[in-house]
C-alpha cells in the first residue's frame, strides 16, 4: 500500500498519564441509584477523585449497559453527567466501548450502536473511542469476557470490514486495541500471527491503535517469549499507528500471564513501556487502567510503588 492517512484523534500534544475505569452498576466502584441524586457515582469513587485530583490528564470509562433489552443514550446521561461533573479539571475524555464487536464474522446491525455512540461523542466531546479487537458477543449473545478475533484470513477480512464502517460513521476516531490472550481464561482460533494481523488491520483501515502492554505480554507468554524474549517481534506491531498505551494490574501465576485488572503493575509491564515509548512517534496517551483503592480513595498498598514509577516514566516522556 502507498501513502495513506491515519485517522488520529485531534490531540495536539502528549497528554501524559490518564485514567481508565470500568464502571459497572450497583457495585462499590461505578454507578448507583441514589434516592436524592438519581444515577450517580459511588462515594468510594468520589473519594478517589478527590484524593488524586490533578494527577491524571484525561479520563476514559468502559461502557457497562444498564439494560440488555435496549440501547438508548438518554438512559445514561444523568450518570455520565455526574461523573464528569466530579472531574471538571480533566479536559480530555474518551469512551471504552464494549459493543462494537469488531471481530464478528456474521453480519450484525450496527445502526443502533453507531447512533448511541455518536450521541455520547457529541454530548461529552469525546476525543476518541477505544475497544479491544475481538469478539464481545456471538450471534447476539454477550460473552462473559472478550475473545481474540479469529486469526484466519476470513477473520481478518471481517475485522477490516467492521472497522472500516465504524471509522466512516463514528464522529470520533476509533482506536483499535490489541486483543488479550490470557492463557487458561480465554482461547483463540486460527494460526495467523497476531502482531502482523493487527498491523494489517491498522494499515488497511487507516486506524489509530491502542497497545495494551499486558495484552502484548499475554501473547508473548503464550508463544513462549518470556524474560528477555518478551521484546522479540515487537517491530511487527503497527507502532506508527499507536496513539495510546494501556497498563492494568497483571500477574504471572505458575508461569502463565494473567491480566487481572487488580491494580498492581508488573516490572515487565514497566520495562516494556520504557522500551516502546521511543518507538511510537504518534503516541499521545498512557492510561493506568482500573486502579484498586480503599474506601477513602487511597490506592491499595501493593499498587503504590509501581504506580509511582509509572508516573515518573510517563512524566519524563510527556515533557520530552
Amino acid at each position: 500500500m502507498g501513502a495513506y492517512t491515519i485517522r488520529m484523534p485531534k490531540v495536539a500534544k502528549r497528554l501524559g498519564l490518564g485514567l481508565g475505569m470500568d464502571l459497572p452498576w450497583g457495585g462499590e466502584i461505578g454507578f448507583v441509584k441514589d434516592g436524592v441524586e438519581g444515577d450517580t457515582i459511588t462515594p468510594k469513587m468520589k473519594n478517589f477523585f478527590e484524593k488524586h485530583r490533578g494527577q491524571f490528564a484525561y479520563l476514559f470509562f468502559a461502557f457497562q449497559p444498564k439494560h440488555r433489552n435496549r440501547l438508548r443514550a438518554d438512559d445514561y446521561f444523568a450518570a455520565y453527567d455526574r461523573l464528569f461533573a466530579e472531574v471538571p479539571e480533566i479536559g480530555h475524555r474518551a469512551f471504552h466501548h464494549t459493543m462494537l464487536n469488531m471481530g464478528a464474522l456474521e453480519p450484525y446491525a450496527k445502526e443502533e450502536i453507531i447512533e448511541f455512540t455518536n450521541a455520547m461523542i457529541e454530548r461529552y466531546d469525546l476525543a476518541w473511542i477505544v475497544e479491544d479487537l475481538g469478539l464481545w458477543s456471538l450471534h447476539g449473545k454477550v460473552l462473559p469476557f472478550p475473545l481474540p478475533p479469529y486469526l484466519t484470513k476470513e477473520g481478518l477480512q471481517a475485522c477490516i470490514r467492521n472497522i472500516a464502517e465504524y471509522q466512516e460513521r463514528l464522529k470520533a476516531p476509533l482506536c483499535v486495541e490489541f486483543a488479550g490472550f490470557t492463557e487458561g481464561s480465554n482461547f483463540y482460533i486460527g494460526e495467523l500471527d497476531a502482531f502482523e494481523y493487527f498491523r494489517e488491520i491498522a494499515v488497511e483501515t487507516g486506524s489509530p491503535v491502542t497497545i495494551d502492554i499486558g495484552h502484548v505480554l499475554s501473547y508473548q507468554w503464550l508463544k513462549g517469549n518470556t524474560g528477555e524474549r518478551m521484546f522479540e517481534g515487537l517491530e511487527r506491531l503497527p507502532l506508527r499507528h499507536c496513539f495510546e498505551f494501556h497498563l492494568s494490574g497483571c500477574q504471572i501465576i505458575k508461569g502463565k500471564f494473567r491480566d487481572l485488572h487488580h491494580g498492581v503493575l508488573l516490572e515487565e509491564q514497566l520495562q516494556l513501556l520504557e522500551y516502546l515509548l521511543p518507538l511510537c512517534p504518534e503516541l499521545k496517551a498512557v492510561t493506568y487502567e482500573d486502579p484498586q483503592y480503599t474506601e477513602d480513595g487511597t490506592l491499595i498498598a501493593k499498587a503504590e510503588p509501581n504506580f509511582l514509577r509509572l508516573q515518573e516514566i510517563v512524566g519524563r516522556w510527556a515533557q520530552g
